[in-house]
């Protein structure tokens, strides 16, 4: 069993954990991710390491509610414990050689991307971070990122807070004006990271995916983050959990990955609903 130490929400339906995890927070990296379950009847779920205290022995989770296991884990409150927390899995970002770095994050994939920037800070990189989100009320980690980062963007699609449009508005506006990047890193919806790609391309600079959307399982049994990368004329398959997360951009066939990322949809929305209701009339029993 493992103590959630600090619990706090960072926008409606997103909220951070700090889980108290000796052995994982010793040897976790940025870039990779744990497998927990909720309870000893919990689906299996994975979730990016959004950052480590290896002196208090904790870990610091940060998930978005969309389905029942998420739903059933932001009903859970500091002091009370969950049933599995078991990692790091999956390969670490690679910083080696990196001295000058674009991160892009979009909406909950901030989650994924403030570590990974804040590697690279450590390290001595020039940072410059782009972050984007569909309004103000979506913000999350803001000053974590200004406090890593050399320059700092942030979008909202309606305009509500920093400057309105997508994430590649000033990516495409720094690349135009001449600016030059080692490696650019994308971490957010599907959409989002394709354009980033598309954006990137005519400059031929390296763009670095999360694929941490699209798995399931974690283990590579599910077949549901299977990946198609189209790699020297050919087709290769990987799986996101497995082989990953991150994949060089250019050979990722996003479009296959978000027609099966939405197979799953409608399931997790009942599901989500159903845990839902629970919870509700559970509460409503005992008043």
């Amino acid at each position: 069993m493992y103590r959630i130490i600090r619990k706090k929400p960072l926008n409606p339906t997103v909220t951070q954990m700090e889980i108290e995890a000796p052995l994982v927070a010793r040897k976790a990296k940025p870039g990779q991710f744990i497998i927990l379950r909720v309870d000893e009847e919990g689906e299996r779920i994975p979730l990016t390491v959004a950052g480590t205290n290896a002196e208090e022995g904790s870990v610091k989770i940060i998930f978005q509610i969309v389905g029942a296991t998420t739903e059933k884990l932001n009903h859970k409150n500091e002091g009370e414990y969950i049933q599995d927390f078991v990692g790091p899995l999956g390969t670490a970002t690679h910083t080696e050689g990196i001295r000058k770095v674009c991160i892009v994050g979009g909406g909950v994939g901030c989650a994924i991307a403030m570590p990974v920037a804040q590697e690279f800070h450590r390290l001595g990189a020039e940072v410059t971070s782009i972050i984007g989100f569909r309004s103000k009320d979506l913000l999350i980690l803001e000053d974590e990122f200004r406090a890593c980062s050399d320059r700092l963007e942030v979008m909202t699609d309606d305009g509500s807070y920093g400057r309105h449009g997508n994430v590649t508005v000033p990516l495409k506006e720094m690349l135009d004006a001449g600016e030059k990047f080692d490696m650019i890193i994308t971490i957010g919806p599907l959409i989002m990271m394709k354009f980033v790609v598309l954006a990137a391309k005519p400059y031929d600079v390296p763009v670095t995916v999360s694929m941490n959307p699209i798995m399931i399982d974690g283990t590579g049994m599910c077949g549901g983050c299977r990946l198609t990368l189209h790699r020297d004329g050919q087709r290769v398959t990987k799986f996101a959990c497995v082989d990953g997360p991150d994949f060089n951009g250019y050979e990722v066939d996003f479009d296959e990955a978000m027609s099966r990322n939405r197979i799953y949809m409608d399931f997790e929305r009942h599901a989500h609903e159903e845990a839902c209701n629970l919870f509700k009339n559970a509460a409503g029993g005992a008043e």
